[in-house]
C-alpha cells in the first residue's frame, strides 16, 4: 500500500500553508495527497448557522476550493478528501496512521494556533504513530531552495533517535539536500553515567570525542543507505533545544524525535520537541521512537 501525505485542515491560512506544503512533499516523494477536515455540527443564538446538512455543505465547499488551489498548481498530484463529522484528535490521529506523516498549520510564536489550541495539538503529537509535520503560516516555496539544510537532532544510543534520522535522510534524499545532524551534549554528574560508558569515554579521548563517535555511530547504517545525501556532523556543548534552534535559521525543515509523557494533567511531549515547535521558524517535523 502506498501510504498518503495527509494534511489536516481547518479554514485557516496556516493549515492552508500546511496543506501547500503537504501537496509539495507528495509530489517530491511521488504520493498521493490525503485532504481530512473534522467538523461539528454549531449553533449559535444570534446568527443563522443552518442546520446540519447545510453547515456539512459548507464545509465540503470550503475543501473542495481549498483542494482546487492545490490541483490548480500540481495538475497530476492524485487529491482525496475526507470530512468526517466528529472529534478532531481521534479524525486527525486516525487519518495519521496510515499516512507517511500528518501535516498541521501552527501560527506564531510561544503558543502553538489553529489545530494545537489547548490540549488537542498535544494529544495529535503524542498520539499520532507516524511523524507530524507543523507548518507556520508564512512558509513559502523559497524555504526549499538549494543550500539549506534538512536538520535532525540525534541523542542517546542509536536505536533512541533512529526513526527520526530515517526521517530526515529520507526528506534530504528527495529534495536534493545536504544534512545537518545535531548531537548537543552538558556536563551531568559522573555518577549518571555507567562503568561502561565511562570506560568507552577513556578510550574515546573524552567527552567529546565520545559525543563525536556516538553521533557517527548512530549516522553510519544510513549513510551507507543514503550515499547521495551529504552529511555534516554537528556536535556541541549545551542543551539540546537551544542547540537546534541556534542551526534552524537556515534548515529548510528541522526534524527532532518524540517520546511521548504522560501525567494527572494530560499528555506532554519531551522538552525538546516542545521548544523548537514554539520556537522555529521553518516546518518542524516530530517523529515518534520507533
Amino acid at each position: 500500500m502506498t501510504r498518503p501525505i495527509t494534511a489536516g485542515v481547518d479554514g485557516t491560512g496556516e493549515s492552508l500553508a500546511g496543506l501547500a506544503w503537504a501537496a509539495r512533499e507528495a509530489v517530491r516523494r511521488g504520493r498521493p495527497l490525503r485532504v481530512v477536515h473534522a467538523w461539528r455540527f454549531q449553533t449559535h443564538e444570534t446568527v443563522d448557522a443552518g442546520d446540519a446538512a447545510t453547515q456539512e455543505r459548507w464545509v465540503r465547499d470550503a475543501v473542495t476550493e481549498s483542494v482546487r488551489q492545490v490541483t490548480e498548481r500540481h495538475s497530476a498530484l492524485a487529491v482525496t478528501t475526507d470530512v468526517p463529522e466528529g472529534d478532531a484528535v481521534e479524525a486527525l490521529t486516525g487519518a495519521a496512521a496510515d499516512a507517511e506523516m500528518l501535516v498541521l498549520g501552527s501560527r506564531g510564536h510561544g503558543r502553538i494556533m489553529g489545530f494545537l489550541v489547548g490540549s488537542v495539538g498535544q494529544q495529535v503529537i503524542v498520539e499520532a504513530r507516524r511523524p507530524v509535520v507543523f507548518v507556520r503560516a508564512g512558509d513559502t516555496t523559497s524555504g526549499e531552495v538549494a543550500g539549506r539544510e534538512i536538520v535532525v537532532g540525534q541523542q542517546g544510543d542509536p536505536e533512541d533517535s533512529a526513526a527520526a534520522l530515517e526521517f530526515a535522510f529520507e526528506a534530504a534524499a528527495a529534495r536534493g539536500a545536504a544534512l545537518r545532524a545535531v548531537r548537543a551534549w552538558t556536563l551531568p554528574p559522573m555518577f549518571a553515567y555507567s562503568p561502561d560508558t565511562l570506560r568507552l569515554m577513556d578510550e574515546a579521548g573524552g567527552l567529546e570525542p565520545y559525543e563525536q563517535k556516538s553521533l557517527s555511530d548512530a549516522l553510519a547504517p544510513l549513510r551507507e543507505r543514503y550515499p547521495q545525501v551529504r552529511v555534516v556532523e554537528h556536535v556541541e556543548m549545551g542543551s539540546a533545544g537551544q542547540v537546534l534552534l541556534s542551526v534552524s535559521g537556515t534548515a529548510q525543515l528541522l526534524v527532532v524525535g518524540r517520546r511521548a509523557r504522560r501525567s494527572a494533567v494530560g499528555a506532554r511531549t519531551g522538552s525538546v520537541a516542545h521548544g523548537v515547535l514554539h520556537h522555529a521558524d521553518c516546518p518542524v517535523a516530530v517523529v515518534p521512537h520507533g
